[in-house]
């Protein structure tokens, strides 16, 4: 049953139809903070222009109207009334429905199958993935993860930074400063030794990116030998890349990189020249964007090279005839903001069918110890070492909390780098975090593995209760904490929606802390294994518990060991 709908109902018998609509009463109903304040509320605000009353005397004059009958109760509260569902009623359908569905539990189909392509994760070729890398890649595979539990079909793009001036500069370092036989035993951190070594020594010798534009002006045009080196530096590359994408459990359905638009950004220029809305300014050309209060968009230079949005407007005309997007979403830190705006003005302006709905999905930086990471500098941490270290680090805390646990190392890889997983996306995406990896692997607090342990104890209760009938459940728990819980259960499915509509995993994360944090009081305050009446009632709590913190974690790209 709908209970915001049933709530809906009598407050539209009680308020008449020359009132409120039903679907703006409908939205207006919350969910109190306190439990002790009902499980929903209509706040009577709204009402006070039009009732020409105070909010609390409506409140009153509407409960008096009410029919209260099919509520445990109903009572107002200052300008709220709050209504107290039957318990037994709600139970039983929170926790059948949630058996009945398994991890199908708040799906929905609100997207209709329509393709939204994912803009994520992009590391540079040749450059190793560092700690930098970690926001656009977990957030673009969580909100992935929460697009397909909402209808939609994601497709993750590794929109690749395999071109570009830099590829000059590397070429130069390596014929300079490098060997094949020490790229082929370690490509990634010697290529980046070379590249960190050529901005080093161009502060000396600026001759050096004169030279660097010559060689990648040499790979545009098809040279041999630089080709070689880019597609040798390309594959190495991607063989690295994919290691840490599987520990991640992330995998993609496209690596279409920044080469993969060189031949196709004519058509782009093209469409803005018969528009008329390439000027020239300087020697350049750019799309004048005042009526947007933006900056021009230079979309080329005055020698005609090409910048990033010459390619990503060739990369929307490619989507947009490819997939016929419901949505274009690109996750890329919060200082490419300004320009995303720009570039979705230019979208607009060519009257790009999916321009409307395209949506820069914004994240704060990942610093460690309040330094921001640089390549160029060499101040790069690792994100596959970090991982390594995680794995270490939870390995440890389980030989000395649980030395007899089965597949210890399996756990201790799932506990490891669900941690550093959880760590990011608990964070609202656009908030800045400074990375301290023991914070993320503790057992207690809002972390991952608490989640983790919180499944895997429910687990372990089922494992002990043997064979349970998990639909005997038409009886109210008369235990502590049990309604709190399987109200946090029935949130489940508007957390999926709203997540997905606020494209923010953070949701996700912090209800699976709620919802552990309740279970675990739960389980304090509870005999769960007790031979009465209830007994069958209570564990179906606790499947129904480890069924949506499972499927909560993995719609964070978390997996979730049954025995930790």
């Amino acid at each position: 049953m709908d209970y915001k709908a049933q709530v809906t109902n009598s407050l539209l018998n009680a308020l008449g139809a020359d009132s409120l609509s039903s679907a703006e009463i409908y939205e207006k109903i919350e969910h109190p903070k306190e439990i002790t304040m009902g499980d929903l509320a209509f706040p009577t605000f709204t009402l006070a222009k039009t009732m020409h009353k105070a909010p609390n005397m409506i409140a009153s004059d509407l409960l008096a109207k009410i029919d209260t009958s099919i509520y445990e109760k109903v009572e107002v509260k200052g300008a709220y009334i709050n209504f107290f569902l039957d318990k037994a009623q709600f139970s039983n359908e929170v926790l059948t429905n949630i058996i009945d569905e398994g991890s199908t539990y708040g799906q929905n189909d609100n997207g209709k199958g329509g393709n939204v392509p994912i803009d994520m994760s992009s590391p540079n070729i040749a450059k190793p993935i560092s700690m930098g890398h970690l926001r656009s890649t977990v957030i673009g595979n969580s909100i992935a993860k929460i697009l397909t539990k909402n209808g939609y079909h994601p497709i993750k793009d590794n929109h690749l930074g395999d071109w570009g001036t830099q590829f000059g500069k590397l070429i130069v370092a390596y014929k300079k400063w490098g060997n094949e036989e020490d790229v082929k035993k370690d490509p990634i951190n010697n290529l980046v030794k070379y590249y960190v070594k050529f901005h080093q020594e161009d502060k000396e010798h600026p001759e050096l990116d004169d030279e660097a534009r010559e060689v990648f002006k040499k790979l545009e045009d098809g040279d041999e030998e630089a080709t070689r080196l880019w597609e040798w530096f390309r594959e190495e590359s991607l063989k690295s890349f994919n290691k840490i994408y599987a520990k991640l459990g992330v995998d993609f359905d496209t690596y279409k990189g920044e080469a993969f638009y060189n031949d196709k950004m004519n058509e782009g220029i093209e469409i803005l020249k018969d528009k008329n809305l390439l000027e020239e300014s300087q020697g350049a050309q750019v799309v004048k964007l005042d009526k947007y209060d933006l900056n021009p968009a230079l979309i080329l230079k005055s020698d005609g090279a090409t910048l990033y949005i010459t390619r990503d407007i060739a990369t929307a005309i490619y989507r947009d005839r490819t997939y016929h997007p419901a949505m274009n979403l690109y996750v890329v830190g919060s200082e490419q903001t300004y320009y995303f705006r720009q570039l979705k003005a230019v979208l607009t302006e060519m009257g790009m069918p999916s321009a409307a709905n395209l949506h820069h999905i914004p994240f704060g930086l990942i610093t460690v110890n309040g330094k921001k990471l640089s390549t160029r500098s060499g101040r790069i941490i690792l994100l596959d070492e970090v991982l390594d270290d995680a794995i270490e680090l939870a390995q440890k805390q389980i030989e000395e909390k649980n030395p007899d646990l089965p597949n210890k190392e399996e756990v201790a890889r799932q506990v490891g780098v669900g941690a550093i997983i959880f760590g990011d996306l608990k964070n609202e995406r656009t908030n800045n975090i400074d990375f301290v990896l023991e914070d993320q692997l503790r057992f207690e607090g809002e972390t991952g593995p608490y989640v983790q342990y919180s499944h895997a104890r429910a687990e372990s209760i089922l494992r002990k209760a043997g064979t349970v009938d998990f639909y005997h459940v038409d009886k109210q728990l008369s235990d502590p904490e049990a309604w709190e819980t399987i109200q946090a259960l029935s949130t489940f499915p508007s957390i999926v929606e709203s997540a997905c509509a606020d494209f923010e995993p953070s949701e996700i994360a912090k209800y699976s802390l709620r919802l552990a944090k309740a279970f675990n009081k739960y389980y304090a305050h509870s005999k769960i294994l007790a031979d009465d009446a209830e007994r069958n009632a209570r564990l179906s709590l606790v499947k129904a518990v480890s069924t949506v913190l499972k499927e909560s974690l993995n719609l964070l790209g978390v997996e979730a060991p049954d025995e930790m």
